[in-house]
């Protein structure tokens, strides 16, 4: 039901029943609206998941794309300055031991780098989150309309 309260008004200026012929409309007349309504506002409801969806796909292979080719730049400065670090402890300790103590700091900031960047990647970070509360306030409201 999100017609504006300019839109009502036209349409009730320029609609062909005045208020009081609409007052005195039928039961079955009100229910078949109101049908016609609810499956308005379901299908405008579907637009929006598929609005949403769509856009959270398209964010996503853009993320995806930006990681890889950053991911990519990153590891060749990265490999540079690995073998900085271990020319430069080679000159404290033994260099078999320079190269594994690099080698294991890197190997942990990894694997921290993979377990965050897979949070971001869940199905929960994607989920079309104003479709769903908007399909539960309508639900709601059609409920508290057919209490009544």
């Amino acid at each position: 039901m999100s017609t504006t309260s300019s839109e009502f008004g036209a349409r009730e200026r320029t609609g062909p029943r005045s208020l009081e012929a609409r007052e005195l409309e039928s039961t079955p007349s009100l229910l078949r609206r109101l049908v016609n309504d609810v499956g308005t506002l379901f299908a405008q409801e579907l637009s929006l998941l598929k609005a949403e969806t769509s856009e959270s796909l398209a964010d996503m292979k853009a993320a995806i794309v930006s990681i890889a080719m950053g991911g990519a730049v990153l590891f060749l400065g990265l490999l540079f300055l690995l073998l900085a670090a271990v020319y430069g402890l080679s000159e404290v300790v033994e260099p078999w031991l320079a190269a594994l103590i690099v080698g294991g700091v890197v190997t942990l900031v990894g694997i921290i780098m993979l377990v965050t960047g897979s949070k971001k990647l869940e199905p929960a970070a994607i989920a079309p989150r104003r479709s769903a509360a908007s399909l539960r306030k309508d639900t709601e409201i059609i409920k508290g309309v057919s209490r009544s």
